[in-house]
């Protein structure tokens, strides 16, 4: 409830912060309109609103849902691992292409796309095919992770959006909560990241939920042993056998990712590591490596340490595979290719 407190005074001074910002005087972008690489001030000239219309356009979202805040912020992940950043993740299926959102592990767990629509159509009346998608949701990505007490940091701009989305592609680069960590870290390095980004950006499981098939094998038959992981820690067990009991009806449940504070970005899933406590295999077996366990006892200890990180790897993150210049497009609507 305090979290929420907090919030609300922070919230209550932004708006008239956005009033005031939208008549500052328009600074001219030392990049030329059309500059094919991506710049911070790419649209100070073309949209200089954009990054508070999308701050608006995401607070209004978390005043209703505070979940959202880790949905944005999975989306866009889920976006750029598939082909780089390009908003493939947006589209919707048509007759000659099936898309991303119905991919094993989009499939009725990313959310967030009525957002990025809102604030396209805001963005579409002030700035008509000047912003992309892509770019939206990577700016409302780092809101969100604002909002919910986290980092800021600088984001480059000038991304287009892609012309066609793979759910194949999806189904095989998307890192799997089952999967061993060398295979994770094979991922993100084939993307240009590497093993410590793989630390960083798990950290991202500071907010949100995880349904329960993905992680319900920890609980009651662990590698095929009737019994469940010996190394959760026996509270975090018994917790979660009452939230996802050995049942199928139960698979779709929902647990917090970090129980000790699942709305607030902040440290406290490192913590949770260190204690065993982890919510998938995937974030636990980070322990079990000499490198990437030194990294998590790091990051327990010292949150401005780990902020100050996550925010480097975000920018790696949002840069990849993107199309700038005369490549993909401007979508006119974040769900379907321009006719």
């Amino acid at each position: 409830m305090a979290h929420k407190l907090v919030f609300s005074h922070n919230i209550a001074s932004f708006i008239p912060f956005l009033l005031v910002f939208h008549f500052i005087p328009v600074v001219v972008s030392q990049f030329p309109y059309g500059y094919s690489q991506l710049s911070y001030r790419f649209y100070d000239w073309s949209c200089p609103r954009l990054t508070n219309m999308v701050k608006y356009g995401v607070w209004a979202a978390y005043r209703n849902d505070t979940r959202i805040a880790a949905s944005l912020l999975r989306l866009h992940f889920h976006d750029c691992f598939v082909n780089g950043c390009d908003g493939s993740v947006l589209l919707d299926d048509t007759d000659d292409m099936t898309g991303e959102k119905n991919a094993l592990p989009n499939r009725n767990s990313v959310r967030g796309f009525e957002v990025i629509d809102n604030i396209k159509e805001d963005v579409e009346r002030f700035c008509p095919s000047t912003v992309s998608c892509v770019d939206i949701l990577t700016l409302a990505a780092r809101e969100a992770v604002v909002l919910a007490g986290g980092p800021s940091w600088p984001v480059m701009l000038g991304r287009r959006d892609g012309v066609t989305a793979s759910q194949q592609a999806a189904n095989e680069q998307l890192p799997s909560p089952f999967e061993p960590l060398e295979n994770i870290t094979a991922k993100f390095t084939s993307k240009g990241l590497d093993l410590k980004d793989v630390v960083v950006l798990s950290g991202a499981h500071t907010i949100g939920f995880a349904q329960c098939f993905t992680f319900k094998n920890r609980l009651f038959n662990f590698r095929g042993s009737g019994k469940p992981d010996p190394m959760l820690d026996s509270s975090a067990l018994t917790n979660l056998q009452t939230m996802c009991p050995n049942i199928d009806s139960s698979n779709t449940n929902l647990a917090p990712l970090d129980s000790g504070s699942m709305y607030r970005f902040d440290n406290k899933y490192y913590t949770n590591l260190v204690n065993n406590a982890g919510l998938l295999e995937s974030d636990q077996v980070l322990m079990q490596d000499s490198k990437t366990a030194a990294m998590v006892n790091s990051y327990s200890m010292n949150s401005f340490l780990f902020g100050n990180d996550f925010g480097t790897s975000m920018a790696k993150l949002g840069n990849i595979g993107v199309l700038t210049g005369n490549k993909g497009q401007i979508r006119k609507k974040c769900g379907a290719v321009n006719v």
